[in-house]
């Protein structure tokens, strides 16, 4: 029992094309899906460490500003002081002047006074004489 011929002839048929398939088809199939998944690997490796710098950077730029806010309150602190002391001390000086006002014009008020009573007990004087003499008549010594 010889086989038939036409057996081996599809057994040829399906080697060639079992050979043809696998150096056409799935070899270069295979070769360009392994690209491509080096190439995902490669391109996720790349944006983590996209990401990782990305996040470092953010984290920079968050110490840079807490330290900048810092910095601005420092100065903001600084001014407000300043501004307190300047505040206090045209207070002070405010105060003084307005003591040493008050004091020139208590001053001046007692010298006024003084000279009022001055001219007064004079005025007083020369009236009660006036009155003595034109009441009594004649004038009086």
């Amino acid at each position: 029992m010889i086989p038939d011929l036409s057996v081996l002839w599809v057994i040829a048929a399906v080697l060639l094309l079992t050979i043809l398939l696998d150096r056409l088809l799935f070899k270069p199939l295979t070769r360009v899906m392994a690209e491509r998944a080096t190439a995902v690997q490669s391109s996720r490796a790349l944006a983590e460490r996209a990401a990782l710098q990305a996040r470092d950077a953010s984290d920079e730029f968050d110490r840079r500003t807490r330290e900048a806010r810092a910095e601005v309150y420092r100065q903001m602190e600084d001014v407000r002081r300043a501004a307190l002391a300047r505040r206090a001390a045209l207070l002070a000086e405010t105060r003084q002047q307005a003591e040493s006002s008050i004091a020139d014009a208590a001053a001046r008020v007692r010298q006024e006074a003084e000279s009022a009573r001055q001219r007064l007990d004079r005025d007083a004087e020369s009236l009660a004489s006036t009155i003595a003499e034109r009441v009594l008549g004649r004038p009086v010594s």
